[in-house]
């Protein structure tokens, strides 16, 4: 908190900026994708870009992909080459102009180059930037959540981490993320499922049977590992939770209780955080 704040001179940020991005947000994001994007990847205002270039291929697929624009309409020079100076003028222009959301479409799809292509630690970056000025928001393997809690990313990104070395725990956490994080059309039913899907796979894994359901699975490393019974009964009835009849394994039926985001932020941030505690427990 700056000092002028502290004695109450200006006004001070007390909730997250969910569904709004303000001035001081909007300012830190730009220099981000300038700073540590566009500079990182060696843009010079006053050089020409060939198109077989690296910064050519990732100036056209901003161009034709983000922003669906015709190839041949990309900024040129009397060269023919790219115009870096007037494409990024064209987005800077843009940005400041788009809706909050589609601001975050545009760090997403920035952030998938950098994951893919790039690695030029953007991703980091922005969510710094985004931690600064409050955004419920932060970038998880390329992803947009909406997760409010520092906490929580930590736990989320330690678990995708984690579980890297097994496939079938990390893609059901991959797409708990991907369904949770869809601002169009979010599948929190569907993201729950993932999650729990991703304990249990993990379980199989640690007791080598492919076969097993959570519950026995559970049992079996509460007395090899020591995992307190009351954990593993709490998990046992989050999968009872996710299997019942009305649950959400199953078709939706009237009486049935509409998923909400903090139904499947609560299964994201807890099996995240079941998995990380589980891994160190069979390392012991």
């Amino acid at each position: 908190m700056r000092f002028s704040e502290k004695i109450g001179k200006t006004p001070f940020r007390v909730s997250m900026q969910i569904e709004s991005i303000d001035e001081k947000l909007e300012n830190r994001l730009w220099n981000t994708i300038q700073i540590n994007f566009f500079d990182v990847i060696g843009v010079n205002f006053y050089h020409s870009v060939q198109k077989d270039s690296d910064i050519g291929y990732v100036f056209q697929a901003i161009w034709q992909e983000f922003f669906g624009n015709r190839a041949d309409e990309i900024p040129k020079n009397q060269l023919r080459d790219i115009s870096a100076q007037e494409f990024v003028e064209y987005i800077k222009d843009w940005f400041f102009k788009s809706h909050w959301f589609e601001k975050y479409d545009f760090l997403e799809f920035l952030s998938n180059i950098d994951l893919s292509y790039l690695e030029i630690g953007f991703i980091e970056h922005c969510n710094n930037s985004l931690k600064k000025e409050m955004s419920a928001y932060r970038i998880v393997d390329a992803c947009i959540v909406q997760i409010t809690s520092e906490e929580e990313i930590v736990e989320i990104e330690d678990a995708l981490l984690n579980s890297s070395v097994w496939e079938p725990v990390n893609t059901h956490l991959k797409t708990a993320i991907e369904y949770f994080s869809n601002r169009e059309n979010p599948d929190y039913r569907n993201s729950i499922k993932e999650s729990i899907s991703a304990v249990e796979s993990f379980c199989k894994i640690i007791i080598g049977n492919d076969n097993a359901t959570l519950a026995p699975a559970l049992k079996i490393i509460e007395e090899k590992h020591k995992i307190h019974g009351a954990l593993r009964s709490a998990f046992t009835a989050l999968y009872g939770y996710t299997s019942g009849a009305g649950g959400i394994r199953h078709s939706l039926l009237t009486n049935d209780i509409e998923v909400s985001l903090e139904d499947a932020k609560f299964m994201l941030v807890s099996c995240s955080a079941f998995i990380n505690y589980l891994k160190v427990k069979i390392e012991k």
